[in-house]
């Protein structure tokens, strides 16, 4: 269940809402005005709670909730308690996230420490940058010269938002981050202290290594995710583009020059060197690496700890070190296990009983 004291602002919703926002039908002899007053897991959700269930090593959790009413899929309609409501959907975890964010509206965003409008003592903000109504700026937060912020965005404690940077409407910005270089759309979630427009790791090698200067910005489109100590690379000469709606975990770094398309989903740990692309819904499982200079096809899937060394076709899943197609990389797992049992099987004995 969620915490009181971290997430006070729960909003109950009766069920025929509840049915509404999730697109599903009510049973016959439900109550559409019976209350949930939250949501819960299966194995401690109460009767006035909302659960979900979507997978199937989570059958017996199923079959002994307490739950009040249950998200769940047609192929696991049948295991739902009597007691319970089932709401039968097709995507039952997308359904509850949405449910989710009614019920619990300050779980969506970080919110401002301070926790009002306008500019916490102890901020500062340069006279010529333009703040729109609305927005929040906590306590030890830096805003540049020329700097400009969308109404409705949160800027946290101790952020350091570098000048003339652009950083649109209903964005949260976490504590101990810091912008430069960038432009940022609506409604962005930067996590704490992730880096963002910082220099690209340029050099002409030689016996001394001179410095490229780093031109280029970072645009983050709208609807991005950002995890904490991220940190993403202002272009060389052409700009770090992260498109609409992509999600980035903690812990990634991202290169100078690199494009991410719309709608991408990045795990923890990944490394994207310079100037690849990754086209629109690419998935790269956590620590991933990727070479510079590649191109990611459209909807391909990187398995975790895999390493990239070569253009992906559209739609691929691969995965492994280097990375190949998934088929490729299963059969060469099972024939170096083949091969290690067999020779074990031939080793001689250590001559011990």
């Amino acid at each position: 269940m969620s915490d009181p004291v971290f997430f006070t602002g729960r909003i109950s919703l009766s069920l025929g809402e509840i049915a509404e926002a999730a697109g599903v039908s009510l049973p016959i002899d439900t109550d559409p005005a019976a209350r949930f007053s939250g949501a819960a897991p299966l194995e401690s959700a109460g009767p006035s709670e909302l659960a979900y269930m979507d997978n199937a090593r989570y059958g017996d959790a199923l079959a002994a909730t307490g739950a009040g009413a249950c998200l769940v899929s047609p192929r696991f309609a049948g295991r739902v308690p009597a007691a319970t409501i089932a709401l039968v959907t097709r995507d039952p975890y997308r359904a509850y996230a949405a449910l989710l964010a009614r019920m619990h509206p300050d779980a969506v965003r970080p919110a401002a420490l301070f926790g009002a409008d306008g500019v916490a003592p102890g901020a500062h903000v340069h006279p010529e940058a333009r703040l729109e109504d609305g927005v929040q700026v906590d306590p030890g937060a830096v805003i540049g010269s020329g700097a400009e912020i969308g109404s409705g965005t949160v800027i946290g404690a101790n952020a350091a938002i570098g000048p003339n940077v652009r950083i649109g409407r209903d964005c949260s910005i976490g504590s101990n981050t810091t912008l430069i270089h960038a432009l940022v759309g609506n409604r962005v979630i930067v996590h704490p202290g992730a880096r963002i427009g910082q220099d690209g790791f340029g050099f002409a090698m030689g016996i001394s290594h001179l410095k490229v200067p780093q031109i280029g910005r970072v645009v983050i489109q709208d609807d991005v995710e950002i995890g904490a100590n991220t940190t993403i690379d202002r272009g060389a000469s052409r700009d770090t583009v992260i498109g609409e709606g992509t999600k980035i975990d903690n812990l990634v770094q991202i290169a100078h020059n690199v494009v991410i398309g719309r709608h991408c989903i990045i795990v923890s740990g990944v490394g994207i060197s310079g100037s690849t692309t990754l086209e629109d819904y690419v998935v790269l499982g956590g620590q991933v690496g990727v070479v510079g200079h590649l191109r990611i096809g459209k909807g391909s899937q990187i398995a975790g700890s895999s390493n990239v060394n070569r253009d992906v076709p559209p739609g691929s899943r691969w995965g492994g070190t280097p990375a190949k197609p998934v088929r490729a990389w299963f059969r060469e797992l099972t024939t170096l296990a083949r091969l290690a049992e067999r020779a074990g099987r031939d080793e001689p004995g250590d001559g011990k009983d």
